[in-house]
């Protein structure tokens, strides 16, 4: 019997890569860079399954390509705002993502980041590095305490919960804008408007999903909105933070740090806040551990595995 057919449009741990070349025709992008639109295409004409990154921007263009034979896209993430899913409807073609898995390793990130930005890390290590480093002194890169501040968390799914957790080990107490209050969150814990959130927090932590209705809710008028002292950090979507205006702010002491680690239009960042001090910048690591992007690949692998047995994938979302 034949094998169907996958891409990988990136190189994936060893682990996954090895269990699927045991269950399929595996073509592999080995100079793992970027594929351009035109491979992506020829990939859904020449297999049954592209497995894409968050990454790669899979158009309706790609989707409709003429003579196409992919008939899943299994997506390396849990994030789908790079692919038409509309288009794959239309198409129908089906698209599965890897939620659940990525949760604490985010969570991890995040907190990472909110001890970066408070307690001025990056700014010290660039420092000690670049030899500039005079020696301890009572009010050398005196940063801010955790304890007692007000963590704001704008959405609250899994990360946002398990970030929630974390934080309050730091002794910081938490407060949540969500569409709606979750049974979870206590009445006096909850804001209903995004501005009454930034108003009251200390750190402001983003895990919105992307997409238009999101895009830029972190605008020159939120940022104002913010405590001078404040701290913004992002691990959930680039497009979620106007970023000439988090620049301006972070220039002009509108707020006092940021820390992202997701940016619009990755792998570019934007270069007014490259050269900020006031901000610490990591490049997507938000799921990068092993154990996780191994998990996030087997989900891809149990998708493929159910859908070409002619079974409903776990994780279909088009």
């Amino acid at each position: 019997m034949t094998q169907p057919r996958i891409l990988l449009t990136r190189r994936w741990p060893e682990a996954v890569e090895a269990r699927l070349a045991a269950s399929y025709d595996v073509s592999r992008n080995v100079s793992d860079t970027p594929m351009d639109a035109a491979a992506l295409a020829q990939a859904m004409r020449d297999h049954d399954a592209l497995c894409p990154t968050v990454t790669d921007r899979i158009t309706r263009e790609i989707i409709m390509t003429e003579g196409r034979r992919a008939r899943i896209i299994g997506n390396y993430g849990a994030g789908f705002e790079h692919i038409d899913l509309d288009a794959a409807r239309d198409a129908g073609v089906a698209v599965t993502n890897t939620p659940d898995v990525l949760t604490d390793a985010t969570a991890d990130i995040a907190m990472t980041l909110i001890l970066m930005a408070t307690r001025r890390a990056g700014e010290g290590e660039r420092e000690l590095r670049a030899g500039a480093w005079s020696g301890w002194r009572p009010t050398h890169l005196l940063g801010r305490s955790l304890r007692g501040k007000m963590l704001g968390l704008v959405g609250y799914g899994r990360i946002a919960r398990a970030v929630a957790e974390r934080a309050r080990a730091f002794g910081l107490e938490v407060a949540v804008h969500s569409r709606s209050r979750a049974e979870d969150v206590p009445v006096a814990a909850y804001h209903a408007t995004l501005e009454s959130l930034l108003r009251v927090a200390d750190i402001v932590s983003l895990h919105a999903p992307g997409g238009a209705a999101t895009r830029h809710m972190i605008d020159g008028d939120a940022l104002a909105a913010m405590k001078p002292d404040a701290v913004l950090i992002n691990t959930g979507r680039g497009t979620l933070i106007d970023e000439a205006a988090l620049a301006d702010a972070l220039a002009n002491g509108t707020i006092a740090a940021a820390g992202l680690d997701v940016y619009a239009d990755e792998p570019r960042v934007h270069p007014a806040l490259v050269g900020l001090p006031n901000v610490a910048l990591l490049p997507h690591l938000g799921s990068a551990t092993l154990e996780t992007r191994e998990a996030m690949g087997m989900k891809v692998a149990d998708n493929l595995d159910r859908f070409f047995a002619g079974e409903a994938p776990l994780d279909r979302i088009a």
